[in-house]
């Protein structure tokens, strides 16, 4: 059947209609996942276009997938972190959702103490397990969206649920159906897609899931899962780990709508953040993140990662306030005690900092040179040079102006001789041995001796 398309006004086949493949043994599509070796990523130059999405977001998994890889947090820390991701996320909610798990006392006095804060981003959800119980407790709360796991490979119909496609289809879809009929509305997490059975399982699947959102007139979620973080944005790319072909499919295929369609990815293979991006160019509009990352294994996409990412797609911030990502970090180093990597870009102590002389050199003449942006300005934190053994003349000088704050007119420069004797001081605590940066006290303490010795 040909149909007129609205967005490309062009006549597009419609005939499409992928059946489940019921398989008698799993396709684990070992060419690629061999297990003793490195995943292979295999081409087959098929691309499909780009299709930004007119609205795009973020949702959260900090209190989620974020608490199974840490130190769970108290209901004071959680509750103090949902309001900074609402303060972050800005008055148009960029920051749309965050979930949250139900099982324990903490869990959901945590949440009731959130709702309690009446603010409009972001919406509560849930992350339950797929049974009436659990829906039942979802629903006495007041929470109107919950994720259930909804695992679509083979690895996890064959070899963990001990199910063929067909009986976990079923079984899946009356899980569904309990949900809709408690009036609860499912997020179906289709997890470890990046190694299923595209379009002989998850299309269909995805289908049946629509056909039941139509009957029930409630928007299902589709959440896009890249559980062992294979997935590769790379045009041309072959299924199952093509992102553009797994965003591109369930729209074309399934019909999701991009307002309905999530991405969340784990960063196995260091793609996390690009990966996610891909899903925001191929037409899904959310993607789901962690603050700092933090989530099973290597982690989830980091959230203020994807802040940054946003402006950069759209060309402005959209009300989201970048000055709360520095006081997140913060937060979690001096209140929770969690040690981010010092080079980690945004958050990490060091992430604009130099160390070599050359670069404080640049810095001294136009941070703009080794900045960047600036950083003052969008994330309150200043560019900063380590005083040590490369630091050089104008590192000293860059450094000592930032710790007595002077104006431009009272700044020393390079040339000046108490930056000419500390610089000399230096050299000859490394010529005799020291491996170490300088500390800020003895640095001080050495300045003030070489002011007394000039009066």
């Amino acid at each position: 059947m040909l149909e007129a398309s609205k967005k490309s006004n062009l006549l597009e086949q419609r005939s499409y209609k992928y059946s489940l493949q019921d398989v008698k043994e799993p396709n684990l599509y070992r060419d690629m996942f061999s297990y003793d070796e490195v995943p292979k990523i295999a081409f087959n130059h098929r691309r499909v276009p780009m299709d930004m999405p007119k609205d795009i977001w973020i949702t959260d998994t900090t209190f989620r997938d974020g608490q199974q890889a840490r130190t769970p947090y108290t209901v004071e820390q959680i509750v103090h972190i949902y309001k900074l991701l609402s303060k972050l996320g800005g008055p148009f909610g960029i920051i749309k959702q965050s979930e949250f798990f139900v099982y324990t006392k903490k869990d959901r006095e945590a949440i009731e103490k959130c709702m309690a804060e009446d603010l409009p981003f972001p919406e509560i959800t849930t992350w339950i397990r797929a049974n009436k119980e659990d829906f039942n407790l979802v629903k006495k709360i007041g929470i109107k969206e919950t994720g259930i796991l909804v695992s679509c490979s083979d690895y996890h119909i064959f070899k963990k649920m001990n199910m063929s496609r067909a009986q976990v289809m079923d079984y899946y879809l009356g899980t569904i159906k309990d949900a809709l009929d408690i009036g609860v509305i499912p997020r179906c997490h289709l997890e470890d897609i990046t190694r299923a059975d595209f379009y002989g399982f998850v299309v269909p699947f995805v289908n049946a899931i629509n056909e039941l959102s139509v009957e029930a007139n409630v928007p299902i979620k589709i959440r896009a899962c890249d559980t062992m973080g294979y997935g590769v944005p790379f045009p041309g790319v072959a299924l199952p780990r093509s992102i553009p072909g797994i965003i591109y499919g369930l729209k074309h295929y399934s019909g999701v709508p991009s307002s309905s369609l999530e991405w969340h990815g784990h960063n196995d293979f260091y793609k996390a953040v690009v990966n996610a991006s891909a899903a925001w160019l191929y037409g899904a509009s959310s993607v789901n993140c962690s603050i700092l990352g933090i989530g099973e294994r290597t982690g989830n996409v980091p959230l203020e990662a994807m802040v940054f990412e946003y402006a950069s797609l759209r060309g402005a911030l959209d009300g989201m306030n970048p000055w709360v990502v520095t006081e997140l970090a913060e937060y979690y180093e001096k209140e929770l005690g969690y040690e981010i990597p010092p080079m980690t870009p945004f958050v990490g102590r060091d992430f604009n900092i130099t160390k070599a002389g050359i670069h404080a050199d640049g810095l001294l003449k136009d941070e703009e040179i080794y900045n960047i942006f600036d950083t003052k300005a969008i994330l309150n934190k200043k560019p900063r040079v380590n005083l040590g053994k490369a630091s050089g003349l104008a590192g000293i000088a860059y450094w000592l102006n930032e710790k007595l704050d002077l104006t431009e007119d009272e700044a020393y420069t390079k040339n000046d001789e108490i930056i000419i004797e500390l610089k000399n001081w230096i050299d000859k605590m490394y010529s005799d041995g020291r491996c170490t940066n300088l500390s800020t006290p003895e640095v001080m303490q050495e300045y003030h001796r070489l002011l007394q010795v000039e009066k």
